[in-house]
């Protein structure tokens, strides 16, 4: 019973990436749900059930006064990261699971000036904290980093996002 269940949620977000894969079918959902992303140019690059790397280009739209890129700006590029892996495993649920961010820390070490892309290498501790959520009916908080580097491979900016997942009734 628990490898059909865990078969089952693993077509499901592969179902899922390959939807964020179509980058025109994702730049729509972009451009009608997250507007201001779309806008600034934060893009998924890769995900799987564990690891999941968003973009954000220094440019114009996505700038602040000082030439580098706005911490909004890479606070989207964070929260993405870590949120299209909780939309993956949450994705085809039954019952279904909502998820919300109840909380944020970041730290700025470097001056981002290019491009910066965020990794969150923490799927399987969101799978853990949605499946308790599944099991018990009960909401279940869990904390997850993204990191981003520039392309150099140097770490610019650390968030901490904290997620919390509940099953609807």
């Amino acid at each position: 019973m628990c490898v059909v269940t865990i078969k089952i949620i693993t077509l499901a977000f592969i179902a899922f990436s390959k939807l964020v894969e179509n980058r025109w079918k994702f730049g729509m959902f972009l451009l009608q749900k997250l507007p201001s992303a779309w806008l600034c140019g934060v893009r998924p690059q890769s995900i799987s059930e564990d690891t999941c790397r968003v973009s954000v280009p220094y440019k114009w739209l996505s700038q602040n006064p000082f030439r580098s890129t706005y911490f909004a700006c890479q606070a989207m590029a964070a929260e993405m990261s870590t949120g299209l892996l909780a939309m993956g495993h949450i994705y085809k649920r039954n019952p279904p699971i909502s998820m919300l961010v109840t909380g944020m820390q970041a730290e700025f070490l470097k001056k981002a000036a290019s491009v910066t892309t965020f990794t969150c290498t923490q799927g399987d501790d969101i799978r853990q904290a949605i499946d308790e959520t599944a099991v018990n009916g009960h909401g279940t908080n869990c904390s997850i980093v993204s990191e981003g580097r520039n392309e150099s491979g140097e770490l610019i900016s650390r968030f901490t996002i904290e997620w919390s997942f509940k099953a609807k009734r």
